[in-house]
């Protein structure tokens, strides 16, 4: 029987979370079922899940597998990238400095602010009118 060796990472930013299983595979990435070309539809965000894979130099040796839930795209692919970096470790301590010299195991903490009482949004008050 084939080698079914998986690694798993749970990948974050803003509202977004990414559940990733890598496994040795040929470099494909599915997203919700879906080819990450499908899913993203914006080479930008495309370009950001290979760059864990291209800071390593093992493109092309995993496959990955992603299940992502809450946020926009944007953070969605965030998410996934971080997972990734994250499994990477999981498969390979030693790649732990270049994935932290390249920012990708850091979770990118800003999320919208919460909404206060007496304020149109988080921080923008009423218009005045003095009459």
């Amino acid at each position: 029987m084939a080698d079914t060796t998986r690694y798993y990472g749970t990948g974050k930013r803003k509202n977004a979370i990414a559940k990733v299983w890598i496994f040795p595979g040929d470099g494909t990435i599915t997203v919700n079922n879906r080819t990450a070309q499908e899913y993203f539809r914006r080479a930008t965000l495309e370009a950001l899940l290979s760059q864990p894979f291209r800071a390593t130099q093992t493109e092309g040796r995993y496959a990955v597998m992603v299940k992502a839930l809450g946020g926009g795209v944007s953070g969605q692919a965030g998410a996934v990238r971080h997972g990734i970096s994250k499994a990477l470790i999981e498969a390979d301590p030693e790649l732990r400095p270049v994935l932290r010299r390249n920012g990708f195991l850091t979770r990118d903490p800003r999320v919208k602010e919460s909404k206060k009482y007496g304020r149109k949004r988080a921080r923008r008050g009423f218009q005045f009118s003095k009459r």
